[in-house]
């Protein structure tokens, strides 16, 4: 699976979003973009991405940024890669040729791009809220 920075800047964003979910304040570009080493005005673009597909909301002001649209349970990490990546799970073939094998290929590959968008799907921001906390992710006996 390849993921393009801005990909993960924004899974970042709405990650940083998560984990302050409920505390009241929204939270600044700048705190994000110095904490992960991204450009604050690339983050910004990604923002406002993730507010028009209403995944975010932003606050206006002095002490202003912004805040999860929804509850971290409701919003997936193919919610997120979808705004920001509309080729994720498309599985355009390199083939010039319509032949008994690239087909077979073909199928394969959506296949495993249907795989990949059911695991993104089954992936909520409470859930890595979780992981990053250091919450336990189930014991095996």
């Amino acid at each position: 699976m390849l993921i393009s920075a801005k990909t993960e800047y924004a899974c970042i964003a709405v990650l940083e979003l998560a984990a302050r979910h409920g505390h009241g304040e929204p939270v600044r570009i700048r705190e994000i973009a110095d904490a992960h080493d991204i450009p604050s005005r690339f983050l910004v673009q990604i923002l406002l991405q993730l507010k028009s597909a209403g995944l975010v909301q932003s606050v206006r002001g002095a002490s202003g940024g912004y805040n999860l649209a929804k509850d971290p349970d409701e919003i997936t990490l193919l919610d997120v890669m979808t705004v920001v990546d509309a080729q994720l799970g498309h599985a355009p073939s390199s083939s010039t040729r319509n032949t008994p094998t690239t087909r077979a290929l073909q199928r394969t590959w959506k296949e495993v791009a249907a795989n990949e968008r059911a695991l993104l799907e089954d992936v909520t921001f409470a859930k890595l809220v979780e992981r990053l906390r250091g919450a336990p992710e189930g014991m095996y006996y």
